[in-house]
């Protein structure tokens, strides 16, 4: 899966952490000198994780006055959870053996969600252009009259992921029912995409009745199968864009990702602003066949046991870099929230100058919180075997797949070497032959080969980490960060009326965006929801929004695009 909401494991992150185990020689150490000096307070909050003030509109604020007043209106927000009910009910499942759009009858389903979006958004569909690209996604232009600004770009995808057959009847409501039960929104994309699909586009609708116009050009794009990888969708969407604007040619680009979680103190918003790499890499065991009555000591299929094994006794170290997005989001938090606990807020401080203090919220990171590995470094994940074709007959052929999310701060290239320094012990142990990513390993000369081990890339579609997206002064980042802070910070909804505050994060899964570096260098991935709002996440049984989280999604959309408008932000 290719879930965007991976970055909300930020939002979670030591929320309501329990207090340091000092077990360790390290925290031990560090909590002495954190307490032997004196501590930071809140009047350094913005020294450490300096925060926007909070952006409306000014020129366009009548036009968000009347927006919000028609947002709170019940009969505005029961139409908006049937336009998003009705887009769930059409299933545009993104199947990964699908062929390529044109050549493929299951693509077909997308042209009923297109006639669907035509029926429901007619403002948008009479007054943007729209231009269809590898047959099924879409890309809608809305000119500015300043052609010299840089436009703005909002995307999502139509896709969702498949069902599985033997889980219906554990659904609350059927999965395409686009169902709501008077809290929560039910079904298969009403967290993943279709909310930002929808709400994107209801705002947009809404901005036309009441009588906007934009001075800065707007342009959406919808990718067709963000769940496998974009590979027809999202790709086109690139090449597109890239013919009709030409590279870095938006101001900001606003995908799916991030959100924002709430405590009894704060609400701390994450929008993504890197993504790790990935790399599926198959490794294969050829050997000799046979009768099975007589075999060797280690079969292929025990070798590729062993291979997994030794990758498994041998992961990435992780570590908490200071430069690192993963250690910026802890000091935003130690500085902001005053709810973390105070041993933990002084070593997360500390950890900022002292070796001591950072080797110690190191230790205790890994100790305590199971998600430190996929935050802080390289992960690996055995997901798929093959191997043997009959119960008497030696496997000629095994096979393992591995799956690497591959850490902002390392590349491809040291993966590979880090593979193969791995696995070449147990090639020289069972005698094989090593073929390390199309080059060949030698050992002694005059070895008997026992077989073949191949490390290759599975599907030729290694990923490099994401570029960051600037942060700090960047126009951009200020321009979402006050937005976010303003949305919130305005909301009507109950538990709401506390301080904002923004901490940026990164995803551990790839979206769409992947295939938009070309396009800006201000990419976020940021979807506007609370965590608390998803029924049971997505990608699983009883996916299901509750429906003022979808409202509050509208609004934020609604905010970008008119401050995004007058503001000097941006380019």
């Amino acid at each position: 899966m290719l879930l965007s909401v991976l970055v909300l494991w930020f939002l979670c992150l030591l929320t309501r952490s329990p207090y340091l185990h000092t077990g360790s020689s390290y925290v031990k150490a560090a909590l002495e000198e954190a307490v032997s000096t004196l501590s930071y307070d809140h009047q350094d909050a913005n020294a450490i994780c300096p925060q926007t003030p909070p952006i409306a509109p000014e020129k366009n604020a009548a036009f968000l006055d009347t927006l919000e007043a028609l947002f709170d209106t019940e009969d505005f927000k029961l139409d908006a959870y049937e336009s998003l009910g009705g887009a769930i009910r059409v299933p545009t499942i993104a199947y990964d053996d699908l062929a390529p759009p044109g050549e493929d009858e299951r693509w077909e389903v997308f042209e009923d969600l297109h006639e669907y979006l035509e029926q429901r958004f007619p403002l948008l569909h009479r007054n943007l252009k729209r231009t269809h690209v590898n047959h099924y996604a879409l890309v809608y232009s809305w000119e500015g009259s300043d052609d010299s600004l840089k436009p703005i770009l909002l995307t999502a995808h139509q896709d969702v992921v498949p069902v599985e057959a033997s889980t219906l009847d554990d659904w609350v409501h059927p999965p395409f029912s686009g169902n709501y039960d008077g809290e929560y929104i039910w079904g298969r994309g009403s967290c993943d995409d279709k909310s930002g699909l929808i709400g994107s586009l209801t705002a947009i609708e809404e901005l036309l009745r009441a009588g906007f116009q934009p001075t800065r050009p707007i342009v959406l794009a919808y990718g067709i199968d963000e769940e496998r990888g974009g590979i027809s969708g999202a790709t086109a969407i690139r090449d597109y864009l890239l013919e009709a604007y030409g590279e870095d040619a938006f101001a900001i680009l606003i995908d799916e990702g991030g959100g924002y979680h709430i405590t009894d103190d704060v609400i701390m918003s994450s929008p993504g602003i890197a993504e790790k790499g990935k790399f599926d890499v198959r490794f294969e065991v050829s050997t000799p066949g046979g009768h099975s009555s007589v075999p060797p000591a280690h079969t292929g299929i025990g070798m590729l046991a062993a291979v997994i094994k030794q990758l498994e006794d041998n992961p990435h170290t992780p570590h908490l870099r200071r430069s690192g997005i993963y250690h910026s989001l802890l000091q935003c938090q130690a500085a902001h929230d005053p709810g973390l606990p105070w041993l933990l807020r002084q070593l997360i401080l500390r950890s900022h100058t002292s070796d001591r203090a950072l080797a110690a919220l190191e230790d205790e990171l890994a100790r305590t919180d199971r998600r430190f590995g996929a935050l802080a470094g390289t992960t690996q994940a055995a997901d798929v075997v093959r191997g043997g074709v009959k119960v008497n007959a030696l496997p000629e052929h095994a096979e393992v797949i591995v799956n690497h999310r591959i850490d902002i701060h390392s590349s491809v290239g040291a993966l590979k070497r880090h593979i193969e320094n791995v696995v070449r012990p147990i090639a020289e142990r069972f005698g094989l032959d090593l073929e390390a990513f199309g080059e060949a390993i030698k050992f002694e000369e005059g070895r008997e080969s026992a077989g073949l081990l191949k490390i290759s890339d599975a599907f030729g579609t290694a990923l490099e980490p994401a570029p960051i997206t600037p942060t700090g002064h960047s126009g951009p980042f200020q321009l979402l960060s006050g937005t976010i802070i303003g949305v919130l910070g305005s909301s009507h909804r109950e538990g709401y009326d506390k301080k904002v505050f923004i901490a940026p994060g990164m995803s551990t899964g790839n979206t769409d965006t992947k295939h938009y570096w070309k396009l800006t260098k201000h990419i976020f991935r940021y979807g506007h929801r609370n965590a608390r709002d998803s029924y049971n996440g997505a990608h699983t049984v009883n996916e299901a929004l509750r429906a003022e989280g979808f409202i509050e999604a509208i609004r934020f959309f609604t905010w970008v695009i008119l401050n995004a408008d007058e503001s000097p932000l941006l380019e």
